[in-house]
């Protein structure tokens, strides 16, 4: 019977182990009767629970019961000592009777218990509750009968409560624990059906051994009826050893422990085999899809395109197809960690199969990263060759332009000019076509490596069209280009004619014969008729020609001499200015300075003069400004020489005094 059943009756304290003993060492059990009607059969059920409880052995040295009729009639009291003889006839050995202080009539209740003493088998004594001490002792007796045992039944209650609590989920837990050790002990098949079923029990192990170890700590320390005991007397607990709860909380904690243990070996062995198993799950699942639909997706993409638009449409696709390759390689970066954790803590015979699965999960996985990185180099070399076909194709189409458009040319500068520009341009052509070589040659290096990634499919027919696509386009601009270098070589030779035709135009120009320049004209006429253009010459050619002349000879002459001049003074002034004038042999003659100062002079005046034509026109050389400035320079250099002429002639004239002081002390 469990407490729990009949908590009500437990509550109303019909019946109580005190925890106190008589001088025999048998328990007391006390009975205290009330005022109102008492339940026989509520008494019945509450005396059937506590005999259960004490042992076999305590249960042989008998009880002594004490009942309380202090607040009771007669008749209750002896209908309840009638009513031991069938609950417990053969454990009591003496019934104590308490009396109240009124009256009861003793020649009946002695006649009554005298007449019913070899019946009951027990002996029944009337006392009153001071005179209770000389059957039993102070010390084991509680306060209602003078005694000092100090007994809350409530806490017992509590107490109690927990203990059967206890026992019975200890021992349901300890059952379930032992079928699921021992399911563990079997043959695999038993293994993997057991792992099937829930291994959890019924209760949680943490939380009833954490309630054994306090319900234990507990009775070691005699308080389990909550008390410490007062008056100077020892409390005593029903649930002493006597009693079998210390040694039957320790005995299952001892059990519970060992099975737990064995318990959280089978949990952690299952755990290890659940994780095994699902990292193979997750690792064929990662196998399966590199190897079936992402080397799929792979093996129909090998074109390069044929333009920057279809080649960079193809790089959008892969990288379509490394995003979804990126979320498998992402698993299999947490389960090779997770295997490695498994490596590093595993059991021997699990190494062998864990190291397989890693082994076979990183040869997959590098070999289809080494396939998608192989492929997006390619698709990046096919990218930079038609980048560089394109540009060329430009570079071409600009070039061409400028062959097929008119020239014409202002004067030989021009023509020069855009000689320079179309060889700048055909430069530019032939460094493009020597990197769409060096570029197509790389890709086409690439497509003889392509086969060994194919696993196993046959690229033979796409290598050929991309190799002959790469082979096209090269061809096709070295056609291109050598078309357009012999239209440069055209053009360069019709410029090189102009220049010839400019030239002499000019020529004729400098040269101071007649004869010479309509030698030069006629030369120019047959050269316009040759290069289909028009001359610009005209009927007033040779005039000019003449006028022009005579101008540039005057012009011509008049800036020689004034070269000269310039040449003269600079020439005598720095010779002046390079002597020093601290030493006698090195001062300058006078006539020197003279010189500097009239050549300077008549050149000063020079430069204020225009140059006249002989058809009476005048021009001045150079701007006002540009004049302005060579005259202060002259003027400039003047000055210095007349400060030095200056130096010298005070020096002269300190040596004469010098001269002068030394004749007379001589003399």
């Amino acid at each position: 019977m469990e407490a729990s059943k009949i908590l009500p009756m437990l509550k109303k304290k019909l019946a109580f182990l005190s925890g106190g003993k008589d001088r025999r060492s048998g328990l007391i059990l006390t009975i205290p009767l009330c005022t109102e009607q008492t339940s026989m059969e509520e008494l019945s059920a509450t005396l059937d629970y506590l005999l259960g409880i004490p042992s076999e052995k305590c249960k042989a040295r008998g009880f002594t019961v004490i009942v309380d009729g202090r607040k009771s009639q007669w008749n209750i009291v002896k209908t309840v000592v009638l009513m031991l003889q069938n609950v417990i006839p053969a454990e009591v050995s003496l019934v104590c009777v308490v009396k109240p202080d009124e009256f009861w009539d003793k020649k009946v209740t002695h006649f009554c218990f005298w007449k019913e003493k070899d019946r009951l088998g027990f002996e029944v004594i009337l006392v009153s509750a001071n005179k209770l001490t000389r059957y039993i002792e102070p010390c084991q007796l509680t306060d209602e009968f003078g005694g000092s045992l100090v007994y809350d039944h409530l806490d017992w209650l509590n107490k109690r409560l927990v203990f059967e609590k206890f026992t019975k989920e200890s021992t349901s837990l300890l059952d379930e624990l032992t079928v699921i050790n021992e399911n563990e002990k079997g043959s695999q098949a038993e293994k993997d059906r057991s792992s099937e079923s829930n291994i959890l029990p019924s209760f949680d192990p943490e939380t009833v051994l954490q309630t054994g170890h306090e319900l234990l700590s507990e009775l070691q320390q005699r308080r389990f009826n909550g008390s410490e005991g007062g008056g100077g007397g020892t409390a005593w607990s029903p649930m002493d050893d006597e009693l079998l709860a210390q040694p039957q909380v320790m005995k299952l904690l001892d059990s519970l422990r060992e099975q737990y243990t064995k318990y959280q070996e089978v949990c952690r062995q299952r755990s290890k085999r659940s994780q095994l198993e699902e990292i193979q799950t997750k690792v064929m699942q990662v196998v399966n899809w590199l190897e079936g639909p992402g080397t799929e997706q792979l093996r129909t993409q090998w074109g390069i395109g044929d333009s920057i638009r279809a080649s960079q449409a193809l790089q959008q696709k892969h990288e379509e197809i490394e995003s979804q390759h990126s979320e498998w390689f992402a698993v299999y970066v947490e389960l090779n960690q997770q295997i490695a954790a498994l490596l590093s803590a595993g059991d021997e015979e699990d190494l062998m199969e864990l190291k397989g699965l890693q082994q076979q999960l990183s040869d997959v996985c590098y070999r289809q990263a080494s396939q998608l990185e192989f492929r997006q180099n390619v698709l990046q070399s096919a990218h930079e060759f038609h980048m560089t076909a394109q540009d060329m194709s430009q570079q071409l189409d600009g070039l061409l332009g400028m062959l097929c458009a008119d020239v014409a040319p202002a004067d030989g500068a021009a023509i020069q000019q855009t000689l320079k520009h179309l060889e700048e341009k055909l430069k530019s052509v032939e460094g493009a076509l020597q990197s769409l070589r060096e570029k197509g040659q790389v890709l086409l290096d690439q497509m003889s490596t392509q086969t060994s990634f194919s696993y196993g499919k046959d690229v033979g027919i796409e290598n050929k069209e991309n190799i002959d696509h790469i082979h096209s386009v090269m061809e096709d601009m070295q056609l291109r280009k050598q078309r357009c270098e012999d239209m440069v070589d055209v053009r360069r030779l019709k410029m090189l004619q102009m220049v010839q035709l400019f030239k002499c135009e000019e020529d004729r120009l400098l040269e101071s014969t007649y004869d010479y320049g309509r030698q030069l004209l006629q030369a120019t006429v047959v050269l316009c008729q040759s290069l289909r253009c028009t001359t610009r010459s005209s009927g007033d050619t040779l005039p000019r020609l003449n006028r022009v002349w005579k101008q540039f000879t005057v012009t011509s002459d008049e800036r020689q001499h004034r070269l000269e001049m310039a040449s003269a003074f600079h020439t005598a002034a720095e010779k002046i200015l390079r002597e020093s004038p601290e030493l006698a042999e090195l001062m300058v003659d006078v006539e020197a300075y003279e010189e500097v100062e009239t050549v300077g002079k008549g050149l000063l005046d020079r430069l204020t003069v225009p140059v006249i034509f002989p058809d009476g026109s005048e021009q001045f050389f150079g701007s006002p400004g540009d004049m302005a400035s060579s005259a202060e320079s002259i003027r400039e250099r003047m000055k210095l020489v007349e400060e030095k002429r200056f130096l010298q002639e005070e020096a002269e004239q300190r040596l004469d005094e010098e001269s002068l002081e030394a004749g007379p002390r001589e003399s």
